[in-house]
Order: C-alpha cells, then sequence, then structure tokens
C-alpha cells in the first residue's frame, strides 16, 4: 500500500489518448473501488472560483472565456495543443491544484481500492503516489479513429493530440498491468476484470 494512504490500495490509470482509459476506469467503479478522473478534477479547478480559474485567465487572457464567464475548454485547448510551450505553462499552473483536489478525494473515499485516471500520472508527482501502474494500450490508427469518430476532430487536429503525447512506449515499461484495447468493450471488461481479481487476491493473501 501507498506510503501516503497506508489503508488504501491505489491503481494508477493511464495511457496516452483515445486508448480507452475511461472505460477501464468505468469497469474498476463498477468492480468496486473508488475512482477519480484527473482530467474531471482538472475541469473544477479551473472553474470559476476554482483555485487555478484566476491564474489560468492571467495567463492565458479573457479571450478564453465563454460567454457564461467560465473558461472555455475548447478555445485553452486550441491555444495549449497548438504549442508545446503554452501546454507546460498551463500544466505548470492547474497540476498543483489538481494534485491537492485529488489527495483530498483519496482521503475521503470510503472504498480502499482507489483507481485515479491520468493521462500524465507517470510525468508528474501522482506516480509517487500509486502501488500499481495500469496502462491501457492501443494502436495509433485507433486512437486516430477514435479521435475522429467521437470528438468531432478533423485529421490534422488529431494527429496533432497523438503526436503531443508523451511516449506510450515509456508508459508501457512502467505497467504492472497492460490493458489491450484492440477489440471490443467486453474484450477490455474481462482485461480489467482479471487484473482486478488478481489484485484483490494478492491484497487479501
Amino acid at each position: 500500500m501507498s506510503e501516503a494512504y497506508p489503508d488504501k490500495t491505489i491503481i494508477g490509470l493511464t495511457g496516452n489518448i483515445a486508448v480507452g482509459k475511461s472505460l477501464a476506469l468505468a469497469q474498476l467503479a463498477a468492480l468496486g473501488a473508488a475512482t477519480i478522473d484527473a482530467d474531471a478534477v482538472a475541469h473544477a479547478v479551473m472553474r470559476a472560483g476554482g483555485p487555478a480559474y484566476a491564474p489560468v485567465l492571467a495567463a492565458f487572457g479573457h479571450g478564453i472565456l465563454g460567454a457564461d464567464g467560465e473558461i472555455d475548454r475548447a478555445a485553452l485547448g486550441a491555444i495549449v495543443f497548438a504549442d508545446d510551450a503554452q501546454l507546460r505553462r498551463l500544466e505548470a499552473i492547474s497540476h498543483p491544484a489538481i494534485r491537492q483536489e485529488i489527495d483530498r478525494l483519496i482521503r475521503e473515499a470510503e472504498a480502499d481500492v482507489v483507481a485515479i485516471e491520468a493521462i500524465k500520472l507517470l510525468e508528474g508527482g501522482l506516480k509517487n503516489l500509486v502501488d500499481a501502474v495500469w496502462v491501457v494500450n492501443a494502436s495509433e490508427a485507433r486512437q486516430l479513429g477514435r479521435l475522429l469518430d467521437q470528438r468531432g476532430l478533423t485529421r490534422a487536429q488529431a494527429a496533432r493530440r497523438i503526436a503531443l503525447q508523451n511516449s506510450q512506449a515509456d508508459k508501457l515499461r512502467q505497467a504492472h498491468v497492460v490493458i489491450e484495447n484492440e477489440g471490443d468493450i467486453e474484450d477490455l471488461r474481462a482485461q480489467v476484470t482479471r487484473a482486478w481479481q488478481k489484485l484483490t487476491a494478492e491484497k487479501n493473501g
């Protein structure tokens, strides 16, 4: 168990864009894990009144605001996904607030297994919180197809977002569990269930 959370087992769920992390996280929730979506936490900390809202506005200007006064994620994304330096700038602002909120959610979780889905789990401080790294893997062709079909991106936009990702191979080298998402949803769920059963058997043994 994590030294930071001795009463809990922490799964770090990662993998690059459009590999199927959210589906794996949903299956872990169905199996009884408490789940944390780091991207949803990022949304929350950047909402009006959130700890990252004012710093992000100061960095990127009021042009990223929607009519409702909230940060327009598409407008912000258009800036940061077009420029690596701007993406790093956003992460330097938002990551400390995200980390603090994730810490709170872990401590308040009632389940003794907590799964954190984070695309940059291994590139930041979150990797130091987890007991096991689970990586969801898919081919670049699958990633591209999912981005085109599910997110309404152009082929150029989708290719750019894939290119901006850190190495999937590096993630795979650090994995304790690899979930291959080249088949259908039921296949992914079955793989997650097998890995869960092994983890709980080891934890209870």
